[in-house]
């Protein structure tokens, strides 16, 4: 018979919480086993939880050597104080939704 992880144990092997575990768990997104209300994992359900979450590069990485590194991109600050520097006055706030239709209460 097969060994079984509770939750706790299978979010520390994975460097998470067990609150993920049992909330994945739950909805259906891991492999798991209920004993009772209880949720147990075997050691091919952490596999699979891997298997299922491990991500892969979109293109494949050629040998060639880099000639040219990225550019560093400069922050954005003052870009972006600039459009909202033009906010000074003060905000009106909308009328009930109610008020949009013509019901008499």
């Amino acid at each position: 018979m097969p060994r079984l992880y509770r939750p706790e144990e299978i979010a520390e092997a994975l460097g998470c919480s067990a609150w993920w575990v049992k909330d994945r768990a739950r909805r259906s997104l891991i492999p798991h086993t209920r004993v009772g209300r209880a949720y147990r994992f075997t050691a091919a359900h952490l596999a699979e939880i891997v298997r299922l979450h491990e991500e892969h590069p979109k293109r494949p990485r050629s040998n060639a050597p880099v000639t040219n590194p990225p550019a560093v991109r400069a922050r954005a600050t003052p870009e972006l104080r600039s459009v909202t520097a033009g906010t000074t006055g003060r905000l009106k706030a909308r009328p009930p939704r109610r008020t949009q239709y013509e019901t008499a209460l």
